[in-house]
């Protein structure tokens, strides 16, 4: 079995030697793999990273002349890969490759892609990401319809084929893991997780915490009404009837007149956007044919 380990580097100076030289000692315990490859892509790195890349052997190295982003390495590395099984890691030291193996052997049972779920103290989330986790994590399972243990890790196993299929569709920045799995999932693939530790991270974090959540919420927007349109549209329809009911109780208890408007208006609301979501499936199944 011939593999491809794809690592997308931005200013990883401190920790891309010891990625490299963590992928090389994992196939080295692998005879199976034998013959597979390593790919960096140094994504414009304005550290070191270029000059200690150049001193590898062993590695293959595609460069961007500038930074486009997390998503846009993971694509180049992919599309320059040699052979179909695909194994992405980031190059921050934080997931350990020596979980490969297991990951490796659930990939084998059938599934289109195997994500490492990250666990251990290193991934207790800060308050201030815990509710926009919480958030993200809520709407990427109603739209996918499935639990879905870890939304955005960066270890995975997967298909070259089946998953260029999909790039046309996936972000160019951090939330194309969180894309990628919508995708997936939406689209009937069968996605398996596998526990994984994680450890602390080497260097500094490229995550915009406020800015990279609000581009994950517009990429499960866009996924969810590329792949399946009526579950936006019921979202929608939910919270505006419940803006409904609340100004029927608001008219009800304080005979307010803003809260009988309120309650119509929310009612109508409701009833359009659940019409616009079955219009938008008719579509669907139009430009499908």
């Amino acid at each position: 079995m011939h593999i491809s380990i794809v690592i997308p580097a931005y200013n990883e100076e401190g920790g891309i030697a010891n990625t490299v030289s963590e992928a090389k000692a994992v196939l080295a315990r692998l005879p199976k793999l034998a013959g597979s490859e390593i790919i960096v892509v140094n994504d414009g790195s304005s550290d070191r990273t270029g000059e200690i890349l150049s001193g590898m052997d062993g590695v293959r190295i595609v460069t961007h002349p500038h930074n486009v982003g997390y998503g846009r390495a993971l694509k180049s590395g992919i599309a320059a890969a040699a052979n179909e099984t695909i194994v992405m890691i980031d190059a921050d030291l934080t997931y350990p490759l020596t979980a490969l193996p297991e990951m490796l052997d659930l990939y084998g049972k059938g599934f289109d892609m195997v994500v490492a779920a990250r666990t251990g103290n290193k991934y207790r989330e800060s308050l201030v990401k815990a509710p926009l986790r919480a958030v993200l994590r809520w709407l990427v399972e109603y739209t996918s319809g499935r639990k879905v243990p870890d939304i955005n890790s960066g270890f995975r196993v997967l298909n070259k084929k089946t998953v260029t299929g999909y790039f046309p569709h996936l972000c160019d920045t951090f939330s194309f893991t969180t894309s990628m799995t919508l995708s997936y999932m939406m689209t009937g693939r069968f996605v398996g997780y596998c526990p994984t530790d994680y450890r602390e991270r080497k260097g500094k974090t490229k995550v915009r915490l406020l800015r990279d959540s609000l581009r994950t919420l517009q990429y499960i927007a866009q996924a969810t009404v590329y792949y399946n349109p009526l579950k936006i549209f019921i979202l929608m329809a939910v919270i505006a009837l419940a803006g409904s009911v609340a100004g029927f109780i608001l008219s009800a208890v304080f005979g307010l007149l803003t809260g009988y408007i309120l309650g119509v208006s929310g009612l109508v609301l409701s009833f359009l956007m659940f019409s616009v979501g079955l219009l938008a499936v008719l579509l669907k199944q139009i430009m499908d044919k």
